[in-house]
């Protein structure tokens, strides 16, 4: 059971969250899909989705680009979760992966409040997550976070590659400080649930501690 969530789904751009409505008695937080192109991060949120479609019918929303918007994929969960009386609510997104979706891509982190890297497993594709994640630890500085004080989690994708690098090197390429990180097929599903919920639970954390 993924934390008591239901599913919602809708379109919007408003980027900062962690909002506190107190009029509605809802605290609303942001958890971003961070990683290289075709990496699977919406193939992730995917899976999501079907995990939790008995809830509530329907489909991820892709907002597409064009001049005036962001690209990017949106779902929205809603848990049973309650910290000081207040609902909480979730709002996923995935960033695009592509190198011209830079400025998106630090904009859709401002108010994150929890982020899962999904990086490439196959050797080929290794330089190109280890650029998104030092791509990200310098957005996240640049909007004046502290990047180890987001609670973040890894997903090394695509372990059934016939190319997949070596688990412990992965490690020490991508995860030097030791965050929780988990082996994921994110076509089959595999892994994609316990990494979401990991760090679902540790922003509740955060939130319960903050209260």
């Amino acid at each position: 059971m993924l934390l008591g969530v239901d599913i919602a789904f809708s379109l919007g751009l408003v980027l900062v969250m962690s909002i506190i409505n107190p009029q509605n008695r809802e605290i609303n937080c942001k958890i971003v899909y961070y990683g290289p192109a075709l990496a699977g991060k919406t193939t992730s949120l995917k899976v999501l989705q079907d995990k939790l479609k008995k809830t509530k019918k329907g489909v991820v929303k892709k907002v597409p680009q064009t001049e005036r918007t962001l690209f990017f994929d949106f779902l929205a969960l809603s848990s049973k979760e309650k910290i000081r009386n207040y609902s909480t609510k979730f709002q996923v997104y995935t960033v695009p992966g592509q190198v011209l979706y830079e400025d998106s891509r630090k904009l859709l982190l401002n108010g994150v409040d929890g982020i899962v890297f999904v990086a490439d497993s196959s050797i080929e594709h290794i330089e190109d997550s280890i650029r998104s994640m030092n791509e990200l630890k310098l957005n996240l500085s640049k909007l004046g976070y502290q990047p180890d004080e987001i609670p973040m989690v890894i997903q090394y994708n695509k372990r059934d590659s016939k190319t997949a690098a070596n688990l412990e090197e992965l490690r020490k390429i991508l995860n030097p400080d030791g965050l929780p990180d988990f082996e994921t097929v994110a076509k089959t599903g595999e892994g994609v649930l316990d990494a979401f919920e990991t760090v679902l639970s540790s922003v509740i954390f955060d939130l319960k501690k903050a209260a």
